[in-house]
């Protein structure tokens, strides 16, 4: 019977030993997940030019891209859509990174022209959105048109045609609660390829990728050079070259996190291609304050989100009025709906808006200034 007990207390003092390591185990100390994307792969080649395949250059940066977090980042955890010359589905990708539950989203990828020869060079980086110009348009097609590979893709993707520019109307009624931050990344990536890389700024954009549709946290698609033209081609399958792109990404992944960590995600920036001209009215509603005083928490429903101001009747509020509107990170958010009772508030999104702005929210404001809405409800039941 000694023995026995002995024999117990020895294997109890055991798993004391090994118990700071079982449960370290089962406790990730990683506080921010980046998903990168490596654009293409498999059977999908991607852009072809004269020597190498935009899916072997996209994992190149990629990979490098990751190591470079790993090594210096201890807080983020790194997931990659492929480490390997995989093809995977397009709505796969966003899969694994809403799995994920991932604080950012970065879809790599290379750009090219109809021509081989041509001398179209430099770097661009979008964001979620509907396209402004016919080139971002045919950007969109072409990195779209890997789901024609997919078996199925005629039902997974609701008959969306990414070669038809009729179907791309879709974007132009989405809005996207993270353009803020999508927008401000995508700043920082062509600043760093512009003073690090010093490679050619064709800035930042705005179209409908299908890709960047289905994540739920901000998202850029990154376009990393011409494989068209034979120079740029030339430097993108080098050492240096990657090296130098992956370099300038992880930097400008550095900065994002940091403004993050200062509370300053939604950094200021010029708009991105703006096109449409504010009538004199709007530009003097502009001029003054958006959000309602009060002493009282203010609850909205936000509907959408522009980089530009949309006219009073704009087919996107969807019939929805008045309207109103605040600028935030050079975003214009758009909301429906206005009152200090959140109960009527979340009666008016039920009622009216959520059958026409699935992705609506509610924000809340508080002597002009936009607060945390957890605290507004606190505050509001606090006064009831």
């Amino acid at each position: 019977m000694e023995r026995y007990k002995l024999n117990i207390v020895f294997v109890f003092c055991i798993f004391l030993s090994f118990l700071p390591e079982m449960l370290s185990a089962g406790v990730s100390d990683k506080s921010f997940t980046v998903v990168i994307d490596a654009g293409h792969g498999g059977n999908d080649p991607g852009a072809v030019g004269r020597r190498g395949k935009e899916k072997n250059i996209n994992l190149s940066v990629a990979l490098k891209l990751g190591k470079l977090i790993e090594a210096n980042c201890t807080d983020t955890k790194v997931v990659y859509t492929r480490k390997k010359d995989t093809f995977v589905p397009l709505h796969r990708r966003a899969e694994i990174a809403n799995a994920a539950k991932a604080d950012l989203f970065i879809s790599i990828h290379t750009n090219s022209l109809a021509s081989r020869n041509s001398r179209v060079q430099g770097t661009e980086t979008y964001t979620l959105g509907l396209h402004r110009t016919e080139d971002n348009l045919e950007v969109a097609k072409k990195e779209n048109s890997v789901i024609l590979i997919e078996a199925d893709y005629q039902q997974r993707y609701a008959g969306f045609n990414p070669n038809s520019a009729e179907s791309y109307i879709i974007f132009e009624f989405m809005q996207d609660k993270y353009m803020a931050q999508s927008v401000s990344f995508a700043q920082l990536i062509q600043k760093q390829f512009r003073q690090s890389a010093r490679r050619v700024d064709k800035g930042v954009h705005q179209a409908g990728f299908l890709v960047l549709r289905e994540t739920s946290m901000p998202s850029v698609l990154i376009e990393l050079g011409y494989i068209t033209n034979p120079s740029e081609e030339q430097y993108l399958l080098s050492e240096k070259g990657s090296s130098a792109l992956a370099k300038s990404i992880y930097q400008a992944f550095l900065s994002y996190k940091q403004a993050g960590k200062q509370g300053n995600v939604a950094l200021s920036g010029k708009n991105i291609e703006q096109e449409t001209v504010e009538d004199e009215v709007q530009a003097e509603q502009d001029k003054k304050p958006q959000a309602t005083q009060s002493a009282q928490p203010v609850f909205k429903i936000q509907i959408l989100t522009s980089d530009r101001v949309l006219p009073a009747k704009s087919r996107l509020f969807k019939g929805l009025a008045p309207v109103s509107r605040y600028k935030e990170g050079g975003i214009y958010k758009y909301t429906y709906g206005e009152s200090t009772d959140y109960n009527r508030i979340l009666r008016l999104k039920r009622s009216k808006v959520d059958a026409k702005f699935k992705d609506a929210f509610i924000i809340a404001f508080k002597n002009g200034e936009k607060m945390n809405i957890n605290q507004a409800i606190k505050e509001f039941k606090q006064n009831r």
